[in-house]
């Protein structure tokens, strides 16, 4: 990868390219293609233009990016690459690593997006980055395939809706996957990134009407004038604000 600087010295060129391409100056190629001239009283008129050049594939830019960011907040880390035709992962290994994870990976979710951006700056041929550290992710996976699991079978049993955390594309994925195994109940996703959620509901027509409300019919012991249904029945029957979410009917299409 070639590219051209100017500034106002050859020095403050080169620190451009050094902060464009995310690597040191060690690892760049320069060439001086103008220099800035002094004038007659010790000026300096024009500017310094270079070429730099990296040879650096995008895995490792994407690579030197995450290990500079990693070192701005005093952290030493190495980096494996598992490198493919049109992807390749960074995995992440270091002391006290977990501290800045994320409880849900978010920095990992920050530094994927950015590492992409950085590494996919060479040219318009899309190269996909995943990171990952001590396994993580599929610990992550499995975490979440359990609670689709749980919740799933919770509204297939009660009919209730249920409104998840908001969740990012990949883990809404997962979640959608899940439940398109467990007959009687469907998903889909309600609102916009970053809070978009995975809402669950029943598709149990006959048992459940469409605000997820159980159809109970007055029992034959009732008589007129006795109110004889117990004060859970009647909380169970008042409407809850969750119930809303499927108020315009039953979903079948998953959307992402």
């Amino acid at each position: 990868m070639t590219k051209i600087f100017t500034a106002s010295t050859i020095d403050e060129a080169k620190a451009l390219a050094e902060a464009d391409f995310s690597v040191s100056q060690d690892q760049i190629q320069f060439v001086v293609l103008e220099e800035p001239k002094k004038s007659l009283f010790g000026k300096l008129k024009g500017e310094a233009k270079i070429e730099a050049t990296v040879e650096d594939s995008k895995p490792q830019l994407a690579a030197n990016y995450v290990k500079k960011v990693f070192a701005q907040m005093g952290y030493e880390i190495s980096i494996d690459i598992k490198e493919s035709v049109k992807s390749a992962v960074l995995d992440i290994s270091g002391d006290d690593i977990e501290e800045i994870i994320g409880k849900r990976g978010e920095i990992l979710d920050s530094l994927q997006y950015l590492a992409s951006l950085v590494c996919n700056r060479i040219d318009r041929e899309y190269f996909r980055i995943s990171i990952d550290s001590n396994g993580f992710r599929e610990k992550r996976k499995a975490q979440l395939e359990r609670l689709a699991k749980k919740i799933g079978n919770n509204v297939k049993r009660s009919g209730r809706t249920t409104t998840l955390e908001p969740m990012n594309p990949y883990e809404r994925r997962i979640i959608h996957s899940v439940i398109t195994d467990i007959e009687g109940v469907t998903s889909h996703s309600k609102g916009e990134d970053p809070h978009r959620r995975v809402v669950i509901s029943s598709t149990d027509k006959k048992k459940y009407d469409n605000r997820g409300r159980k159809n109970n019919k007055r029992s034959n012991n009732s008589k007129k004038g006795y109110d004889i249904v117990s004060s859970f029945e009647k909380e169970y029957k008042k409407p809850k604000p969750e119930d809303e979410m499927c108020s315009s009917g039953l979903y079948t299409k998953i959307d992402l």
